[in-house]
């Protein structure tokens, strides 16, 4: 193949929407090739959440990342994968700080106002710790991810107030939810 069908192949296959299998689960894409947000360590939505740390990695697919960086908005068909793995501490060489191992849990969300009446909804790509299988069950409506991205996302569902390269994209282009409440800064110690 020559170099441009390559990479018009490629594009396209990059821009492709969530794919379903005929009885409605989401197939796993290789999202390892998408656009990487941000990584969470050790971070919980309420204070009674006592669990050990771990890291929460967030891709999404890269046509919807475009669009985003274009006009502050997420376009239908767009994808979120959220890949959790341990945080470690011991290993190799390391001798602090922490580090990602072992997969826990790959979970998925995606935009699509004609098929969702929420307009998002979430996946769960399997019920086993650390062996997430290649398609994903719905997570049913109302269920707490909804309800929280719902209330706490700074734009639609999403919580793009944890990804440090899109909140300003959406400030700029005017996107930010109206109840989103920004946190203050913390004041800068003096020298």
């Amino acid at each position: 193949m020559k170099p441009l069908a390559l990479a018009l192949l490629g594009s396209a296959l990059m821009a492709q929407g969530p794919e379903f299998t005929a009885d409605g689960k989401l197939m796993r894409p290789n999202y390892r090739e998408w656009i990487y947000l941000s990584s969470g360590l050790g971070m919980t939505y309420s204070a009674e959440a006592k669990s050990e740390a771990s890291f929460d990695n967030v891709f999404v697919s890269p046509a919807a990342y475009r669009e985003f960086m274009a006009t502050g908005r997420w376009p239908e068909k767009t994808m979120f994968v959220l890949e959790i793995r341990k945080a470690s501490g011991h290993g190799s060489i390391n001798q602090g700080g922490h580090f990602q191992s072992d997969l826990i849990a790959i979970e998925a969300e995606v935009k699509d106002s004609a098929k969702y009446s929420d307009k998002w909804a979430f996946y769960s790509f399997g019920d086993t710790p650390g062996k997430p299988g290649d398609t994903a069950r719905m997570i049913p409506n109302g269920s707490v991810c909804q309800t929280c991205h719902g209330k706490n996302g700074a734009v639609e569902n999403t919580f793009v107030q944890f990804y440090p390269t899109l909140i300003e994209v959406a400030r700029k282009n005017g996107t930010l939810k109206a109840n989103y409440e920004a946190p203050v800064p913390a004041p800068e110690s003096h020298r």
